[in-house]
């Protein structure tokens, strides 16, 4: 080849996933890279088949309760209450007031699980399997709370239309302050390591940065957009008992993944004290109300889950099937910057960055129907 001619530059093609020690989440991304450095990044997704929002057109739409809890395991009482909250504006139903508590303790419970889960799955992707471990035994603490309310570890399936199934009585409130007490000191002992430790800091300091204007222009959502400095909460709305409850946005404005860890972190606390402050508030009174109409028109609903926002759209046409519920994940919202993100980084800096926005493609993946007249 003469000096003269232009010498064609060749990449290499690799998968990451579907199947990988440091993704527990059936996702592959296949990554062009010259030499370590990434050029592209294209997702592959499908591997998880489940057909639940065609499913809950064929359901008694009552029943869709349990249906929608599966979406997500970790998640599975903020979906419950997403779809009630829905059904809820289509039949006019009123939910009361103690019943709107209730559901704020327990989705600030869940946030507590799935931020702590993550905590120590990511961890675990940076190669500290004790803080894993450590972070995993805290969390028993949420799970033991969850199976004294409801009997399960993990799904409460304490959400009905018009409120909740289950209440709360002085003995398990006073067992919630103790567990909740007990875990802030343990959160608090490992809180130095995701902070200051330097080999944390290696691996996500100027890692996957996501600038604010790109955040926003890309539509991220929950801890990933707030890493970038952007205060965008659903929460704020004041859905449930939000609205009579004292708290604000967490955000960090370094727009990388330890930015993202922080914002998880202090969540932690954050949560545990939307918990304390509510069941101190929480009013005496009914937890439910029945209504006898069947859901007619359209509603959208909106709720912030640990990885952002969940939006739930359902069309209702008087009987007891709807005629279509469609569900967007948080995750779906997340890939769009997880892709922007990974390019320019070496290959060693994908497990924490891929992390870094909690995937779960079992969420993200339905898989939905077109009707043959559409």
């Amino acid at each position: 080849m003469s000096e003269t001619e232009t010498k064609i530059k060749e990449f290499t093609v690799f998968p990451f996933g579907p199947q990988h020690p440091v993704l527990p989440e059936p996702l592959q991304l296949r990554f062009t890279v010259d030499e370590e450095r990434i050029v592209e990044v294209v997702p592959n997704i499908g591997y998880v088949h489940r057909g639940i929002e065609r499913a809950c057109e064929l359901n008694d739409y009552r029943r869709n309760i349990y249906l929608c809890e599966r979406i997500c395991g970790i998640c599975n009482f903020m979906h419950a209450m997403s779809y009630c909250e829905a059904i809820e504006k289509i039949t006019d139903t009123d939910v009361p007031a103690r019943a709107r508590y209730l559901r704020t303790i327990w989705s600030e419970l869940s946030r507590l699980q799935s931020h702590l889960l993550w905590l120590g799955l990511f961890a675990d992707g940076m190669g500290f399997e004790s803080l894993f471990m450590q972070l995993w035994r805290d969390r028993e603490i949420i799970l033991e709370l969850t199976e004294k309310t409801a009997g399960h570890r993990i799904q409460l399936s304490t959400c009905a239309i018009g409120g909740v199934r289950k209440d709360m009585d002085e003995s398990l409130i006073g067992q919630y302050r103790s567990g909740l007490a007990e875990l802030t000191k343990k959160v608090q002992a490992v809180d130095p390591v995701f902070r200051n430790d330097s080999a944390v800091k290696s691996k996500t300091v100027g890692k996957g940065i996501l600038p604010r204007s790109e955040a926003t222009h890309l539509g991220a959502v929950g801890p990933t957009i707030r890493g970038s400095g952007v205060p965008q909460d659903l929460r704020t709305l004041g859905y449930e008992a939000y609205g009579e409850l004292d708290f604000a946005p967490i955000t960090h404005d370094t727009e990388d993944a330890y930015s993202r860890t922080l914002v998880r972190l202090d969540e932690v606390y954050q949560s545990i004290d939307l918990i304390n402050q509510a069941l101190v508030q929480m009013p005496e009174g009914p937890i439910l109300q029945k209504s006898t109409k069947f859901p007619e028109g359209t509603a959208i609903n909106r709720v912030e889950q640990p990885r952002g926002e969940a939006f739930y759209y359902i069309v209702g046409d008087g009987t007891i099937h709807l005629e279509r519920v469609r569900v967007r994940t948080p995750t779906f919202a997340n890939i769009p910057a997880l892709l922007s993100i990974l390019v320019g980084h070496e290959i060693a800096d994908i497990p924490p960055i891929v992390l870094s926005i909690d995937p779960c493609m079992s969420c993200t993946e339905r898989i939905t129907y077109v009707k043959e007249d559409e």
